[in-house]
């Protein structure tokens, strides 16, 4: 790069080039170009006085002890499981604490392997053949499969059809996703928390390009009807789509075996806790669609000593190469938290998925049943089989139970008027004798 006069290496203009360009703007320098007002403009000093570490710490530790208290029994799509504190000691290590994406093999070897186990895990666990690493959260990655969907299948139509049930959030991301190829949000009809096979047969047609569905649902109820989801989407030539996540995968049915195409959710389930808005989306299809796989793709290769080695591949359909040709517009890096779900998959081994699975349906029924047992709580709602959450219907309303239990320590979701939607993981499975006895105290 050109030397300039201010002495950087890296500013590619010198002052003559740069009077040139404001001249032909119209602006006599650099902040015109900017609308700050003056109260938040950089004056040369943050007017913080210097504080021991000492000093800080105490000053951070009594702003954050005024925050409120709460054991989260929260669920809908952030489930808090244990993450293990190898994951933060190996996550930590300063050849992992980068936003920089891998493009640079030579140097990254370590990193890359990590995200191609990742990528391994996710294909193991659904059976399909390809896994990017990764989408923002599950949000994006759904909506990303819809525009997927959209290239990828031979239909002409523009309809997509999701569950009724679905959560508000994510709805929200699938239809800023849709609008810009024109396509449609529909729902069909749920029964008792699950997919109502006929009413989906009744709003497909053959202007479906996707077909959504979850395992389990957002109301924690396990799908029971997936093959003739499946079915269906397949007569009618549209994509079949299924949300889930890496811990619910290791016990649940998988999904190639009842026709998935795509696999989307959130991997954050592994490696990050309660993260609070931070997620990991997956997405996993197969190898017949993998030039219009979005994100990036980590592949095993061998080097020039005929070594095994990895690297970023067809980094081609992203969009600071390709611009409007590209398959998606995600350039931020998430590979440090598919990293942390790699790490944490990894130390609880596929026995120890598997058990941590089990738990949270053991757990779930645990609870529910505790929770039949008081008086205007009759928990589950649903007759079905859960996976770490349910919903209970009271007889009082549910948005006062909610604030009340909020009052005791006990965080819970009121998602209707006569409906707490409950969750328990690993992490707040020794807190569930409160809840109850909480929620004794209030549901009366």
């Amino acid at each position: 790069m050109r030397q300039t006069d201010s002495g950087s290496p890296y500013a590619p203009h010198t002052p003559a080039e740069t009077e040139a360009m404001l001249e032909v703007i119209g602006v006599d320098s650099t902040d015109d170009l900017f609308d700050i007002p003056d109260g938040a403009r950089f004056d040369g000093s943050f007017d913080i006085a210097a504080r021991t570490e000492r000093a800080v710490r105490e000053e951070v530790g009594g702003t954050l002890a005024d925050n409120d208290d709460l054991v989260e029994f929260l669920g809908r799509g952030h489930y808090a499981h244990y993450v293990p504190s190898l994951v933060d000691h190996l996550a930590d290590r300063q050849e992992f604490l980068t936003s920089y994406t891998q493009y640079q093999p030579e140097i990254a070897q370590g990193f890359l392997q990590a995200l191609f186990e990742y990528q391994s895990m996710l294909v193991e666990l659904t059976g399909l053949s390809v896994a990017n690493c990764s989408m923002y959260d599950d949000a994006t990655a759904l909506g990303e499969a819809a525009t997927f969907a959209d290239r990828v299948r031979g239909v002409s139509g523009d309809r997509i059809l999701v569950p009724e049930l679905l959560r508000e959030e994510k709805r929200d991301v699938l239809e800023n996703y849709a609008a810009g190829p024109g396509l449609t949000v529909d729902t069909y009809g749920m029964a008792d928390g699950n997919v109502d096979v006929d009413a989906l047969g009744d709003a497909i047609g053959d202007d479906v390009v996707m077909v959504y569905a979850e395992n389990p649902t957002v109301r924690g109820t396990i799908e029971e009807s997936l093959d003739a989801v499946g079915d269906l989407a397949d007569d009618h030539g549209a994509l079949f789509v299924l949300g889930s996540d890496p811990v619910a995968l290791a016990l649940l049915e998988e999904p190639a075996s009842v026709g998935a195409d795509v696999v989307v959710g959130d991997a954050a389930s592994l490696g990050l806790g309660s993260a609070y808005g931070m997620g990991l989306g997956m997405f996993v299809t197969s190898e017949d669609h993998l030039r219009q796989v979005p994100g990036r793709l980590v592949g095993a290769s061998e080097d020039a000593s005929g070594h095994r080695a990895y690297t970023l591949t067809l980094q081609t359909r992203e969009q600071h190469i390709r611009r409007e040709r590209a398959t998606s517009n995600i350039c931020s890096n998430q590979a440090w938290v598919a990293l942390r779900a790699a790490i944490h998959g990894a130390s609880l081994g596929p026995d120890g998925l598997l058990d941590l699975a089990e738990q949270s349906v053991r757990d779930a029924a645990d609870l529910a049943s505790r929770l039949d047992d008081i008086d205007g709580v009759q928990a589950p709602h649903h007759d079905r089989h859960h996976f770490r959450e349910f919903v209970a219907h009271t007889d009082q309303p549910a948005p006062a139970i909610a604030s009340d239990l909020a009052d005791r320590g006990y965080a819970v979701h009121a998602v209707d008027e006569h409906y707490l939607q409950v969750c328990v993981t690993d992490v707040t499975a020794d807190a569930t004798d409160g809840l109850v006895a909480a929620l004794e105290e209030v549901a009366r």
